[in-house]
Parts: C-alpha cells; structure tokens; sequence
C-alpha cells in the first residue's frame, strides 16, 4: 500500500508540471510534421539500398525517390554545376535518408512556419567522424552556395544557381567540416565532440543488424530535456521520491 501510495504521488508532482507552450512533449520514436513523413513511425515495405531503418517515417517510395537526382521529392539537383563525385553524392543520400526517415529526432524537432512543412530539425548533434568524411568526399565536388535552405533560382522547376554566383569547390564554400554540415542546411545539424558509438550524438551512418545507436542518443536528450523544464525544488522533490520508491522494492 505505502508503494502504491508513494507511485501515486510521484506521478501527480510529474503531471502538475506546466509544458512549455508550443513544445512538442513526444520526443521519443516520433515523425516530424514534414512534406513526406508518415504520420507516426512503422516498418518499410522493405528495405532500399543506403536507406536501412527497420522502423522508419519514410515510405518505401520515399526511400526510392532518395536515391534519384534530381529527386522528385523537392526537384532538388545536386549536379547544379557539374557531376557530384559519387564518393560526395552518398552522404547527401544518406543525409536524406536521416531526414526523411529518422524517429529519432525528437528531442531536436521545432515548430516552422514554411508553405511545405510545419516541423523541421534543428542542431541535430551530428558524430564528428561522419561530418568529417562528408566534408573529406565533397571538398572536390563543386556548389555555389553556401547555404542550400534558400536563394535558388526556381523559374525551370528545380534548383540552379542565383545570378553571379560562382561554381568553385566545396571547399571554398565550406572551408571546414563544421562550415559544411552546420552550413548547408540551416544549422539542421551542429558538429558534435563526440564520436560514434559514444550514445552522445547522432550517427548518419550505421549498421542496422547491429541496432539502431541513435534510439539511445534520442533517449538520454530527452531525459535531459525533461529534467531541464522541471524547477530546482521539484526536481529535487522528484529524485527523492524516485529513491525512496527504489528503497521500498529493495525492501
């Protein structure tokens, strides 16, 4: 009775605490509200080249149309000034991939107002090893520009470059890993300290007979969340409740 007692009065402290207005309160195993993301998060049809999560907010369509340039999906052409090299073009699949099909974005998904998605991503922790090679494969491929979010010139129906921007390699445009993957997209990503395997950031690439590393990294961020939104004295409250609820199962 006591430890129902005490689960009780845990829950009730937990469920008085005011949410941040507009804050999204799922941040484990969601979908962005996005122009291609499924509803909620499910398993493929089947699994599509570099495209492998067993459990994903892409359709197999969506994972098909990844890998196509330009892809259908935003008429968006990497080859906007001349061939990507292949060794570059993977990592911007791969890239997609995590966009499109990642549910485990949560803790980073923020409310946009744009005519094609109400959610995007924003300082995603990207591993330091995988935004290093993407900045090593690209550095010879050619852009000109250095923030592909906006500023395109749209009249033929995909992407090509404004008037007077100048074709030079990547890295010119991004003369750093960091320049390039907080750059590019509009600070989606922001270069992480940490190294893959550390549960610390996100990994765009993986083995997914060896488990998906990111659900773990998206579980400590949003545990890390939720304890930042509570007051001090609540959150003191709470550990001691949680330990005086450890004690009576010992006991």
């Amino acid at each position: 009775m006591t430890q129902l007692l005490l689960l009780v009065l845990v829950a009730t402290v937990w469920d008085a605490q005011p949410g941040t207005p507009g804050a999204r309160t799922d941040l484990l195993n969601v979908c962005m509200d996005a122009k291609h993301h499924k509803t909620k998060p499910g398993p493929k049809d089947k699994l599509h080249d570099q495209v492998r999560m067993e459990n994903a907010c892409c359709s197999l369509n969506t994972c098909q149309e990844l890998h196509q340039d330009p892809s259908l999906l935003y008429n968006f052409n990497l080859d906007h000034c001349s061939k990507m090299e292949p060794t570059c073009r993977r990592h911007f699949v791969q890239d997609n991939c995590l966009y499109e099909c990642s549910p485990n974005l949560g803790p980073w998904i923020q409310e946009v107002k744009q005519s094609w998605r109400k959610e995007r991503f924003l300082d995603v922790p990207l591993c330091k090893e995988d935004c290093q090679q993407w900045w090593e494969d690209c550095r010879t491929s050619h852009t000109c520009k250095n923030n592909w979010h906006r500023g395109w010139n749209w009249s033929s129906g995909f992407n090509k470059c404004p008037a007077g921007a100048t074709c030079r390699t990547f890295e010119s445009y991004f003369p750093s890993p960091a320049a390039l993957c907080e750059g590019i997209w509009s600070h989606s990503y922001k270069l992480s300290n940490y190294s893959r395997g550390s549960g610390r950031c996100i990994q765009m690439w993986f083995d997914p007979a060896q488990g998906n590393p990111n659900e773990e990294v998206a579980r400590f961020y949003a545990l890390a969340m939720s304890a930042g939104t509570l007051p001090h004295g609540v959150e003191l409250l709470l550990l001691s409740l949680v330990l005086m609820l450890q004690l009576w199962l010992l006991g």
